[in-house]
């Protein structure tokens, strides 16, 4: 007999924005084209709760922060990673209307084709910046290569794996003229996803968008410092250019994500520095190449 699927969370995808500005036909074959790969199963199996991993690189540049869910998305993304995003994000809504419209097509008796058969809930988390790691140090980000994302660039260097930091422009309009995020928990960032299905659960029917970031700034420098702090080692930076597909400042407005699905991040700067350098302590050269540069 076929197992019963509750719900799917959709995490695949390619990831980094500088690569994306590289490899854009790849970006848009993996993440949108293997996003209805996955719709197409799941209505399959009647499996019709997804919660999709999107991002804050859909809302482009904006001139206000924080970000909240109903700042503008689509028009200013820099990226062809955050294009794939905000498509998918656009995918979604369409299927989730083609399923309204098929329950109500099977209540009143008639049939037509359509690309499901029942109603769907769909939640759309808008990631902010990820990182840290598991507190007991056995999991965390080993990225193949280089590093695309700052922190694992930061914590390499910390350990020595890699001589220093290039911080990719010095001239942006903050407070130390590096680029400001919204660093949130790898920790705090599942939990999120546990409670957008139990808000499913309880939300029956619909399209339910969340940031999911703490609400606060930080630039490139203030985490360099804060994993100085963590580590109690220097960490070497020099400042280049900026990089293409970059902005300044984002960070989010979370108040949505805690009246709503009832989510909120409990951990802070020095608690995702703690674990993240704690990881790669256990773990200097990563899972499974040693050798690897």
């Amino acid at each position: 007999e076929s197992p019963k699927f509750m719900a799917c969370i959709h995490f695949a995808g390619l990831k980094s924005v500088g690569e994306s500005v590289f490899a854009p036909l790849e970006y848009y074959e993996n993440n949108v084209h293997g996003t209805f790969a996955l719709l197409r199963v799941m209505e399959e199996f009647s499996c019709r709760r997804l919660v999709f991993s999107s991002s804050a690189t859909v809302y482009g540049f904006q001139e206000t922060m924080p970000i909240t869910e109903s700042s503008t998305v689509g028009a200013g993304i820099t990226n062809a990673y955050g294009r794939t995003k905000y498509m998918v994000e656009e995918v979604l809504k369409d299927f989730y209307q083609s399923s309204k419209l098929a329950a109500e097509d099977n209540k009143a008796g008639r049939r037509r084709k359509s690309s499901a058969v029942a109603e769907w809930s769909i939640t759309i988390l808008r990631y902010f910046n990820p990182v840290g790691a598991h507190p007991s140090g056995l999991i965390g980000e080993d990225p193949r290569g280089i590093p695309n994302n700052l922190m694992p660039y930061v914590s390499q260097v910390a350990v020595g794996r890699r001589e220093f930091l290039t911080v990719f422009g010095g001239d942006y309009d903050t407070p130390d003229g590096t680029g400001v995020r919204d660093f949130i928990h790898v920790m705090d960032l599942a939990q999120a996803h546990l409670s957008a299905i139990d808000y499913m659960v309880e939300k029956i029917g619909g399209v339910f968008t969340f940031n999911v970031g703490t609400g606060n700034g930080y630039s490139v420098l203030e985490m360099v410092k804060a994993m100085e702090k963590a580590s109690g080692r220097e960490i070497k930076y020099e400042v280049g250019p900026r990089r293409g597909g970059d902005i300044a400042t984002c960070y989010a407005d979370p108040s949505l994500s805690k009246t709503e699905m009832g989510w909120e991040a409990k951990r802070n700067l020095d608690d995702m520095c703690r674990d993240l350098w704690c990881w790669q302590q256990k773990n200097p050269n990563g899972f499974e190449a040693p050798n690897e540069e």
